[in-house]
């Protein structure tokens, strides 16, 4: 035993907190926060999960994280930390040379799609202005159609034997009613895209265009959990209540027009889906921890 879980207890039972108390500030369950007070992780998700748990209890009660954390990894088996190392490091092993061919392919089809969808636009207009150019006009009416006879016995005759011009009629040789020139189409607006534009290990980058708004929605599947958090460039958290593990069912929508770029913290990725404005990413690879970020272009 090191020491931890007895000064954790301690703090606690001096802020006067219960371990349903401490449950409802860190959103933590009761039988981790119970585990970490007897040092007992044998039920804990794993490594990563248990020195989130250690950080959210001691700021809770009011203790240094660092040096709590600290006496967690003094009192860590070197065999278990191996076991985790190995765990993170073997899907980007195996990744590696798939990863290559599906790293290009992620970065050209995107801009071949994008050429297709233009050359058709341009198409569509290009049919569309030839096919309103050799529409016929409207025949000009003739003279005589334009000419309206005046009533045989109409008494009202001019020098010249003709008879008087109705009120409002055009005149001989007018043309009638012009047809007005149709409105061009206009282009339909480009549908919007969710391009990956780099990768750093575990960080990978993607690019949103075309889209008049800007959201993350984060869902955990059931019988699962996965620590998430969203933070802006300058660091701040975004995720309601703060970033946390969210747990089998659970879900939460941020709406992210206000800001320029965005970070996804996702430790859990077989158990999280990430969808933007409502669209489903693509994890790059089957790494378990990853870290998404969206710029955003408008």
């Amino acid at each position: 035993m090191s020491g931890l879980g007895n000064r954790l207890q301690e703090a606690r039972k001096a802020k006067g907190y219960t371990l349903d108390d401490l449950q409802a500030i860190t959103k933590i369950q009761k039988r981790y926060l119970a585990g970490i007070e007897n040092e007992d992780y044998s039920m804990m998700p794993g490594s990563f999960y248990v020195r989130a748990f250690i950080k959210q209890y001691a700021e809770a009660v009011g203790l240094d994280s660092q040096e709590m954390l600290a006496l967690y990894r003094d009192n860590e088996s070197s065999v278990q930390m191996r076991e985790e190392e190995v765990q993170r490091s073997a899907p980007q092993m195996q990744q590696k040379p798939g990863y290559l061919k599906s790293g290009r392919m992620n970065e050209v089809l995107p801009k071949i799609i994008a050429a297709l969808f233009i050359v058709v636009i341009l198409g569509v207009v290009v049919f569309l202005y030839q096919h309103q150019a050799s529409a016929p006009k409207p025949e000009e009416a003739t003279t005589d159609e334009m000419t309206v006879d005046k009533p045989k016995d109409d008494p009202v005759v001019d020098d010249k034997g003709q008879g008087d011009k109705a009120d409002g009629e055009p005149a001989d040789g007018e043309d009638a009613d012009k047809a007005e020139p149709e409105a061009e189409p206009e282009a339909p607006a480009p549908e919007q895209t969710l391009t990956q534009s780099s990768i750093s290990g575990a960080t990978s980058t993607f690019t949103l265009e075309n889209a008049e708004t800007f959201s993350v929605t984060v869902k955990v599947k059931q019988d699962g959990e996965s620590w998430i958090g969203i933070t802006n460039p300058n660091g701040e958290e975004l995720l309601p209540q703060g970033a946390r593990v969210m747990t089998g069912g659970q879900e939460e929508t941020v709406d992210l027009n206000g800001q320029q770029s965005a970070r996804i913290r996702v430790g859990r990725t077989q158990f999280t889906e990430v969808l933007v404005n409502g669209e489903p990413l693509a994890y790059p690879n089957d790494t378990v921890t990853q870290n998404i970020i969206i710029e955003y272009k408008k």
